[in-house]
């Protein structure tokens, strides 16, 4: 099996599972070894107080592309710890999309880069760390 499909059936075992990003209306859009792509359209019962997207919701979309992009390669893996910074606002109505990419990875512990944007403008950046827990999504752990 190549690395781009064993990052597909991974994509494929834990998005069968991940009831929080599909509630929200994530789709996803691409992933291989360490990537991932997701995005999301802001919808009205994803704005705030200031009639602009919830920061919360923009942090769980690049949360999600950092999870499918950690976990591409079928060992299960969590977050350790992620920071966000917001960019620009978002509306209700934007399609928001969320792109990671493996930095740096070392025997358990990784570090992704995610970039979301809505169009052209970039909203918000984030720095996910992971660590290996043991298992797998599929085969032998």
């Amino acid at each position: 099996m190549t690395p781009d499909e064993v990052a597909r059936r991974s994509a494929d075992a834990m998005w069968a599972e991940d009831r929080a990003s599909r509630s929200l209306g994530m789709v996803l859009d691409a992933v291989g070894p360490g990537t991932a792509t997701l995005r999301m359209t802001v919808r009205d019962d994803m704005v705030n107080g200031h009639d602009i997207g919830h920061g919360g919701l923009t942090f769980t979309l690049a949360d999600s592309a950092f999870a499918f992009a950690c976990n591409s390669y079928n060992r299960r893996t969590v977050a350790a710890g992620a920071e966000i910074r917001f960019r620009a606002p978002t509306r209700a109505g934007d399609v928001l999309v969320a792109t990671a990419v493996e930095r740096e990875r070392s025997g358990r512990d990784g570090t992704y880069d995610v970039t979301v944007s809505a169009g052209e403008i970039v909203v918000a950046t984030f720095v996910g760390h992971c660590r290996e827990v043991g298992g797998a999504f599929w085969g032998e752990s």
